[in-house]
């Protein structure tokens, strides 16, 4: 998402930054650009117009026409009101000190909502609360099936009433359920219809009234564009929500929903879904957000995914093992899954500043199941194989090829690969002791990890 608007506003950014002096029909030239550049992504027509406006008048001011860089002054104005437009700080779920707390999901039928519970629900219990989900939509065919195999999945309990059951009723027997069963969070997923209408509101309404929850969130569909924005719309006058779930972010639409629906509405957007994987559920940062679209990356997000993914044991036990030159297939197959619990290398390049302006970088195709085929390649080894490859001959090589369904030349390239990356952390690490032993340390400072 935001490809095309990234690549429209980097454009013009370039133009810019390449003068040395900023006239104003410079500012206006660049304004067109920019207006047609979110009209295109489909952000609200109000907010364009408000949003240049912004912009045009802190451009052609002092802190630009009389900067040494004003292209960079722009970018950086630009950059400021986009935080602004969707928020200058994170929205955090807000929860009651009472237990069980409750949170509500509303929205239209298939903006994503039942898989949303699930995420968020899976997110909660990564944070030490203890979870219980409601299924309230009894209109959908096999919705109630649905939260409950996703419940399954990732080990929370769903709470289902029986059939014929009022939903509002059944939501508040599952607050019922949850005190009994000693849960201190309650997600309740409620119906939605196939567009608004009285009925799906009366029964937010008194779902709403039934259960008091803390926090009522509205999952929107990303893909549909300005049409979530009017429905988001619709929710706040009649219902009211605290915030917003923005789901299908990873998906190609071109991100004007996400632009245009806290000044819309004004309602934040909570929480972002960037993936199909239930824990692909991240907390919306406006600024992060904001530098992406604008091609700066988002090495803080990469960082915490590094954190997440990263057991502190495992981290600590492959040093020792790099200090004594004992890296193995075996660890590099470990690295390999940790790129995996982190988005794929495709996130991770989204995320590393100034890699969507690399041509290389951009246009490669970055063909993720070559992580797959490398985990093959080392899970047809022998322990000894992963340990040794050097012992790893022609007959070898074929049956190692035969077991993970790939050429010969692809299970020689990978011990190529991993030889070479091997020699080169021999020679980091001799490197590292010997700046230790001048500063009369003892090689890499405490805490620091090798990057691989």
């Amino acid at each position: 998402m935001f490809q095309n608007l990234s690549d429209r506003l980097q454009a013009v950014f370039k133009n810019l930054t390449g003068r040395g002096k900023l006239s104003e029909a410079d500012v206006d030239a660049a304004m067109r650009e920019i207006r047609m550049a979110l009209l295109e992504a489909d952000v609200n027509f109000k907010v364009v117009k408000e949003l240049v406006a912004g912009i045009r008048e802190r451009a052609i001011g002092t802190e630009v026409t009389e900067s040494l860089t004003p292209g960079q002054s722009v970018v950086k104005i630009v950059l400021d009101e986009l935080v602004t437009l969707m928020g200058t700080t994170e929205s955090r779920l807000t929860l009651s000190g009472r237990t069980p707390s409750v949170v509500m999901l509303v929205g239209l039928q298939g903006s994503g909502k039942t898989t949303a519970t699930a995420k968020l629900a899976n997110l909660l219990r990564k944070q030490g609360r203890r979870p219980i989900m409601v299924a309230c939509d009894v209109y959908r065919p096999a919705a109630i099936d649905q939260l409950q195999a996703l419940g399954r999945e990732i080990d929370i309990p769903v709470y289902r009433g029986a059939d014929g059951d009022d939903p509002a009723d059944i939501a508040a027997a599952g607050v019922k359920a949850a005190i009994d069963g000693m849960r201190d969070v309650v997600i309740v997923d409620t119906a939605g219809r196939l567009h608004v209408d009285d009925d799906m509101m009366d029964e937010a309404v008194r779902i709403r009234d039934a259960v008091k929850p803390d926090q009522i969130l509205m999952v929107v569909d990303a893909m549909t564009g300005q049409d979530a924005v009017n429905v988001a719309k619709a929710f706040a006058d009649k219902v009211d929500f605290d915030g917003v779930i923005m789901s299908k972010l990873d998906g190609d639409a071109r991100g004007g929903a996400a632009l245009s629906i806290r000044k819309v509405t004004g309602k934040p957007i909570k929480f972002a879904s960037v993936g199909e994987k239930l824990d692909a559920l991240e907390s919306f940062h406006p600024d992060r957000m904001a530098q992406r679209i604008l091609g700066m990356g988002d090495v803080v997000t990469l960082i915490e995914k590094a954190q997440d993914s990263m057991d502190a044991d495992q981290a600590a036990a492959m040093e020792a093992r790099l200090r004594t030159s004992g890296f193995t297939l075996d660890d590099f197959l470990d690295q390999l899954q940790q790129v995996k619990k982190m988005g794929g290398l495709g996130d991770m390049l989204k995320m590393m500043p100034g890699a969507g302006q690399m041509k290389e970088l951009k246009d490669a195709e970055i063909d993720e199941r070559q992580l797959d085929r490398t985990e093959a390649i080392i899970r047809s080894m022998t322990a000894r194989e992963r340990v040794k490859p050097s012992i790893i001959n022609g007959s070898r090589r074929e049956r190692i090829a035969n077991g993970s369904g790939v050429a010969v030349s692809d299970v020689n390239r990978l011990i190529k690969q991993f030889e070479q990356t091997r020699k080169l952390m021999k020679q980091f690490q001799g490197q590292q002791g010997k700046k230790g032993k001048r500063r009369g340390g003892r090689g890499m400072p405490p805490g620091m990890r090798m990057p691989f």
